[in-house]
């Protein structure tokens, strides 16, 4: 079996939309992440949702959890609503400390779009020729097909 035939349609977003549109897909189809693309259509990035969860959650309360029981309810609405002050390309690290796109042509094996995937802890998977994007792979359907019945 072939990449492009074990792809699946997938929502994107472009850099330039509301973060806040971003979440929301991801949060209301319960994605593990979504591709970005540029304004050509050409996948530039993989926005997972735990970085989405990171632009929620200040880095202090990263560093140290224990901090997080004195966020009320009102807190995490107020940091939600920042969403809406910042684009797809806010959540993104520079394009200089970007990883790798998580990408493969139509022809990978199925072995071949594991290996890629875990060896840049991506959620998902681009399936292209050139320009031509087929669709994605997600880890738990990648794991579907891997493991036996």
């Amino acid at each position: 079996m072939r990449a492009r035939d074990m792809a699946e349609d997938f929502p994107t977003v472009r850099l330039s939309d509301d973060a806040l549109h971003a979440a929301t897909q991801l949060a209301k189809r319960r994605l593990p992440g979504v591709v970005v693309v540029d304004d050509s259509g050409r996948p530039v990035a993989v926005l997972p949702s735990s970085q989405v969860l990171r632009s929620l959650v200040p880095r202090y309360v990263q560093e140290d959890p224990s901090l997080a029981g004195v966020f009320d309810e009102r807190t995490a609405d107020a940091a939600a609503a920042k969403l809406s002050e910042q684009t797809v390309a806010d959540l993104l690290p520079p394009r200089d400390k970007r990883t790798e796109l998580a990408k493969v042509d139509g022809d990978a094996t199925v072995i071949e779009c594991a290996a890629v995937m875990a060896r840049l802890r991506s959620p998902l998977l681009v399936v292209a020729d050139g320009d031509t994007v087929h669709g994605v792979l997600t880890a738990p359907h990648l794991l579907e097909i891997l493991l036996p019945d």
